[in-house]
C-alpha cells in the first residue's frame, strides 16, 4: 500500500467508438472480473451499466490490476460523431490498468478482455465523464469505443520489499522498513536524487508507480518538490537502498487530498533509492 508523490500522471481519456448495432442483449453480473464464455456479437451489460460486444475474441490471460495495456481505439458519441482515435495518429494507448488513469467504463471493459481482442464498449455516462463533459464531449454523454487489446505487460513486482526489515520511526511521525541496505553514500540537501517507487493507499489501493511508466522521477532533495514525508525519507537513505515509507497525513497531503487520495490520508510507499547526484 502506498502513496504517491506531488508529481502524479494522471491519463485522462478522450476516445471514440462507432456507433454498434445492438444483437441479442444479456443481463451479467460482470463487473471486472472475469468473462468465462464469451460470445461474438452478443451484447453483454454489467452490474455497472457497462455494454460491450465482442468482435473477435483474443487469446492468452486476462490483465490484472496494475499491468499495462497497450491498446487501440476509435470512439464516437451516441450521433456518430468521431471525437478521438489512436488509429488516426497511428499510436495506441499505454496505461496501467485499474488504478483510475482511465475511465472507469475502460477500467472495466478491458479487464475482461485477452491479447488481440476486438470489442465495442457502450458506456454510461457515469463510467465516463459524467456531468463534466469534456471537449468535444457533451455533459451527461454515452459513449461508445472501439476497442483492440494488443498487448497486456505484467505489472512490476519487487521481491525485495516483501522481505522481513529494520524499522525505524523518526521524531516526525514517519515510519520505515528498511529491506535492503545501500552502499552508505546519502544524498546532501539540493542534490538531483533518482528513485524509483510504488505507491498504495492503506486499503492497498495503488493509484501510481514509476515502474508502471518505465523511469524513475528525478527531484532535487530538500527544496520541498516532493511531500514532507519523501524529503525526510530520501535524505535519510544511501545509494540503492530500498525502504517502504509510512508517511503520516500531516507529512502528506493533509485535510486535502489528492485525485485518488483521500483527505488524510497515510501513505504507503516502496521507494529504491537508484542515483543522486
Amino acid at each position: 500500500m502506498y502513496k504517491y508523490i506531488s508529481m502524479i500522471l494522471v491519463i485522462t481519456l478522450i476516445s471514440c467508438n462507432k456507433p454498434n448495432e445492438k444483437k441479442e442483449t444479456e443481463t451479467s453480473n460482470i463487473t471486472s472480473s472475469t468473462d468465462e464464455f464469451p460470445i461474438v456479437g452478443k451484447e453483454i451489460t454489467t452490474a455497472s451499466g457497462l455494454k460491450y460486444i465482442d468482435e473477435v475474441i483474443g487469446t492468452g490471460s486476462l490483465p490484472k490490476t496494475g499491468d499495462k495495456v497497450k491498446v487501440h481505439y476509435t470512439g464516437t458519441l451516441e450521433n456518430g460523431t468521431k471525437f478521438d482515435s489512436s488509429r488516426d495518429r497511428d499510436n495506441p494507448i499505454e496505461f496501467t490498468l485499474g488504478v483510475g488513469q482511465v475511465i472507469k467504463g475502460w477500467d472495466e471493459g478491458l479487464s475482461t478482455m485477452r491479447p488481440s481482442g476486438k470489442r465495442k464498449l457502450i458506456i454510461p455516462a457515469e463510467l465516463a465523464y459524467g456531468e463534466r463533459g469534456r471537449p468535444q464531449i457533451p455533459p451527461n454523454s454515452i459513449l461508445h469505443f472501439d476497442v483492440e487489446l494488443i498487448e497486456i505487460s505484467e505489472a512490476f513486482v519487487d521481491t525485495d520489499f516483501s522481505l522481513p526489515g529494520r524499522e525505524e520511526v523518526t521524531p516526525s511521525g514517519l515510519r520505515m522498513i528498511v529491506h535492503k541496505e545501500g552502499n552508505g553514500e546519502k544524498p546532501n540537501s539540493g542534490q538531483t536524487v533518482n528513485v524509483h517507487y510504488t505507491g498504495l493507499l492503506e486499503t492497498g489501493n495503488k493509484f501510481d508507480s514509476s515502474h508502471n511508466r518505465g523511469k524513475p522521477i528525478s527531484f532535487a532533495l530538500g527544496q520541498g518538490k516532493v511531500i514532507k514525508g519523501w524529503d525526510e525519507a530520501i535524505a535519510l537513505m544511501s545509494k540503492g537502498e530500498k525502504r517502504t515509507l509510512i508517511i503520516p497525513p500531516e507529512l502528506a497531503y493533509g485535510e486535502r487530498g489528492r485525485p485518488q487520495i483521500p483527505p488524510n490520508s497515510t501513505l504507503i510507499f516502496e521507494v529504491e533509492l537508484i542515483d543522486f547526484k
